[in-house]
């Protein structure tokens, strides 16, 4: 005859839960959790807004062989030849770091067609990166766009 053996946890003594020092654990661990919600809300607000971040552009215009900068400030739509450009996101990293500059970049081209109407053709929607500019590059057969910096608008780096 076998004696069946069982695994099952010992029964728990007194109300069902966390034990004593285990529950000064869990309340210690929110309690630091929540300090930094504690301290936002009591914190000063912002005065000044946040700068500007603008994406600086090369567009080169392979008809005339014109090269130009383009500044793109974010969310704000820029024109460039027939393209229209919009920043998304700018992201510089900070000097002490490896340099790897990116942006998202929405580029459309806008051809008219007639005298109140325009056409629109999405040509590229991504991150271009300034350090490897072939790694994700707008394909047009008259221009190209290249990211050479992300800034703020008062010329300076981001931080």
């Amino acid at each position: 005859m076998m004696m069946a053996v069982s695994s099952a946890p010992p029964p728990l003594r007194g109300r069902v839960g966390v034990g004593g020092s285990a529950r000064s654990l869990l309340t210690s661990f929110a309690l630091f959790a929540m300090a930094p919600l504690a301290h936002a809300q009591t914190a000063a607000p912002a005065t000044a807004a946040a700068p500007q971040m603008i994406a600086v552009l090369q567009g080169l215009d392979k008809t005339t062989a014109r090269v130009s900068t383009v500044e793109a400030p974010l969310n704000q739509p820029v024109r460039f030849g027939t393209l229209v450009i919009t920043a998304r996101a700018c992201d510089k990293k900070p000097p002490e770091e490896p340099p790897n500059t990116a942006a998202f970049l929405e580029i459309d081209e806008a051809r008219p067609q007639g005298q109140a109407a325009t056409d629109v053709q999405h040509l590229f929607s991504g991150w271009m990166f300034a350090e490897s500019p072939s790694l994700s590059a707008l394909e047009h057969p008259v221009y190209d766009v290249t990211l050479l910096d992300c800034k703020t608008a008062t010329g300076s780096s981001p931080k």
